[in-house]
């Protein structure tokens, strides 16, 4: 009841949401940007709102300048090798009022 899903290119998806969920598309930043102003700012939820990324690998790098970012290694989830490297990074948006 409480979940709308959309298929498509997140700068074509009007709107306001409390998560946008993908695979990883683009580095951090790069995405951030694509969901600026599409993030609704009345967070409703245990977890705040904002992104959930599926991201492979090293993220050091690419979420330095991001320091409320919560990484999920989803290796302690699941046993398959797939799962391995694979993590899913909460990034909370915050929002000037």
């Amino acid at each position: 009841k409480n979940v709308h899903t959309t298929n498509a290119r997140v700068e074509e998806v009007p709107g306001h949401y409390d998560f946008i969920v993908s695979r990883a598309v683009a580095a951090m930043p790069t995405f951030v940007h694509w969901t600026k102003g599409k993030i609704a700012k009345e967070s409703r939820h245990e977890l705040k709102n904002g992104i959930l990324y599926l991201k492979g690998g090293d993220l050091s790098e690419e979420l330095a300048e991001y320091g409320t970012a919560v990484i999920y290694d989803l290796q302690d989830y699941f046993e398959e090798d797939f799962f391995e490297t694979k993590k899913v990074v909460h990034l909370p948006l915050k929002f000037k009022k």
